[in-house]
């Protein structure tokens, strides 16, 4: 499916994204949802660029990553477009986040921007195997 190289970058993507979810999780129980939101956008990342270097695709921005995935994962129907949807609103938080110091997200919304980066880091390792 993919080259040697590859393998050793996707590994490492898909660490990156359980690490990041790890750290969402963390940071959601000491109540900082601001930074608990940014790092489940952060697993979702990593966990797509590795679906997208199993597919040959080698991307390092943010837009090119969303733009991508959806272009060589949904489109062609290889994966459910509801990914392409969490992807898209966990990017939108994350900058809110990140950027935006009036915004302050409820717990709910984070708890389920928890809930979907789990589901999509999840299911994009189901993909690789």
């Amino acid at each position: 499916m993919t080259t040697l190289p590859h393998r050793d970058e996707i590994k490492a993507e898909l660490r990156r994204a359980e690490k990041s979810l790890r750290a969402a999780h963390l940071l959601f129980e000491d109540d900082l949802l601001e930074d608990a939101l940014s790092r489940t956008y952060y697993a979702i990342l990593h966990a797509a660029r590795a679906v997208l270097l199993a597919e040959g695709i080698h991307v390092k921005s943010h837009k090119a990553v969303r733009r991508l995935f959806g272009q060589h994962l949904i489109k062609t129907g290889k994966l459910d477009p509801r990914y392409a949807t969490i992807l898209a609103e966990e990017q939108d938080d994350r900058y809110l986040a990140d950027y935006d110091v009036i915004f302050s997200p409820e717990k709910e919304r984070v708890k389920k921007r928890l809930e979907d980066a789990a589901t999509f880091v999840h299911t994009m390792k189901k993909y690789l195997r």
